[in-house]
């Protein structure tokens, strides 16, 4: 299922969409459905949605890269599919492109929000970072303040990161990573903003674990000499994108991939210069 693209047309107009939780500051409806005709339950989610124009945004498409990006580093993180399908919403038909996925709770867990989890265990004057360095995720974080780097994640509150826990095995661990709708170019609505949009640029990010930049957040990282156990290459390219021709326009798609591996070369003069 990771990083699949289907583009045959499917029917999904039986899903029923409802708002998600969206704390970034971002304009734009997000709404996510959920199934489970096949005894598995699978989420759906939308890119940027209008009720007068559609699906406008490119955002389940950003989530496709992300997932073959992080399929490179081999980092542990949701596998989403890109499927192509009709969709129902508020009466109306829409030809779009939308991600799933499947449940990463094992059974018997429950999950609950990061910054929930945090507001009812951290120590009195605890920081967020120093707060999961404690229960034993520095390495998680450092990885994911690295990816947030490279993709720019504008949208990494506390509800984006969740822990699970079962309380018969008494056993709490930390969501793989997930939802990176919100990063790259997810900004730009024409070839045109596409091409002057400034890659290596620190916009303003929603971070719940550091500041408000994704570069400054490099700073926490101390220590680590490998932040990934796989590599990206300039080859990786062609998978990277692979099946996205149409869906994006290839002024978008090289834009993507010059933004991902300039911001990966960067990454550890970024961080090393931290030490």
């Amino acid at each position: 299922m990771s990083g699949t693209v289907r583009r045959e047309k499917q029917d999904l107009t039986y899903l029923r969409w409802s708002h998600m939780r969206n704390s970034s500051g971002t304009a734009g409806t997000f709404l996510k459905a959920e199934s489970s005709l096949s005894g598995e339950k699978i989420y759906y989610k939308l890119s940027n949605f209008d009720p007068v124009r559609g699906v406008v945004g490119h955002e389940c498409v950003n989530e496709i890269i992300v997932d073959r990006l992080l399929t490179i580093l081999r980092v542990e993180h949701l596998p989403y599919e890109l499927l192509h399908a009709d969709i129902l919403v508020e009466g109306k038909t829409y030809e779009t492109y939308l991600c799933a996925s499947k449940d990463f709770k094992e059974r018997g867990e429950s999950k609950v929000a990061l910054d929930d989890y945090y507001r009812n265990n951290a120590l009195q004057g605890e920081s967020h970072y120093d707060f999961c360095v404690r229960n034993g995720w520095k390495d998680y974080i450092d990885t994911m303040i690295a990816i947030d780097y490279i993709i720019q994640n504008r949208d990494r509150h506390g509800a984006n990161i969740e822990i699970l826990r079962n309380s018969r095995a008494h056993t709490v661990r930390i969501a793989p990573l997930f939802d990176h709708g919100l990063s790259l170019l997810y900004s730009c609505a024409t070839d045109e903003e596409a091409l002057k949009f400034d890659v290596m640029a620190d916009r303003k990010c929603q971070n719940f674990v550091g500041s408000f930049s994704c570069r400054d957040n490099l700073k926490l990282i101390d220590g680590r000499k490998e932040l990934f156990p796989g590599k990206l290459r300039k080859k990786d390219k062609e998978n990277l994108l692979a099946g996205l021709d149409g869906v994006l326009s290839e002024t978008f798609l090289d834009a993507i991939w010059r933004m991902i591996y300039t911001r990966y070369i960067s990454l550890e003069s970024e961080v090393y210069e931290n030490i």
